[in-house]
């Protein structure tokens, strides 16, 4: 019996739901989005609410009904507002710009690196060192600040890197001169 899963998702306003088939499709202001059902799976919306149950007590079935559950209820509330992440540069001569739909990232190697924003996300440098990914879809922007993030991670020594805001990193002491 999944916890997660039996749990009602209540929809935001100006966002609706529909079951067609083994999707579950959803309009708001952010956009439109889907979800698609595993077998096994029955979702059910009454009035603003989302129920989704188990046909079965399976292991595997148990699993799916509370990530499609989450994964539900994440698409409402980005569907009425847009997650959003934010990341930071540091170090000297490392910044971002952006050129339409592009972010050309430069982060001490030898040529720039030139990031295509996939569609569905929405990517934003107000400054020099600063990004801010927005999208509906949590999957979609959390990935795409992981790719950008992948490409030179804040390390211990220095902290110069690609970071999430807030993001505590670790620093550790140098060599020792003797």
């Amino acid at each position: 019996m999944s916890r997660i899963g039996n749990k009602p998702i209540d929809i935001p306003k100006g966002v609706s739901l529909s079951v067609e088939g083994s999707l579950v499709k959803g309009k708001g202001p952010a956009g439109e989005l889907a979800v698609r059902i595993p077998a096994g799976l029955n979702v059910k919306i009454d009035g603003a609410v989302v129920t989704v149950s188990a046909s079965r007590k399976d292991k595997v079935l148990n699993a799916h009904h509370g990530t499609t559950r989450s994964l539900i209820s994440n698409m409402a509330k980005g569907l009425a507002t847009p997650f959003v992440k934010e990341l930071e540069i540091q170090g000297v001569g490392f910044r971002v710009q952006q050129q339409g739909h592009k972010l050309v990232l430069a982060l001490g190697f030898s040529h720039p690196i030139e990031f295509e924003v996939p569609a569905g996300v929405t990517a934003k440098a107000p400054d020099a060192t600063t990004i801010t990914l927005s999208s509906p879809n949590k999957h979609l922007v959390g990935e795409t600040a992981a790719r950008i993030r992948s490409y030179f991670p804040a390390e211990p020594y220095k902290g110069k890197g690609v970071r999430y805001k807030g993001e505590h990193v670790r620093r550790k002491a140098g060599k020792a001169v003797a």
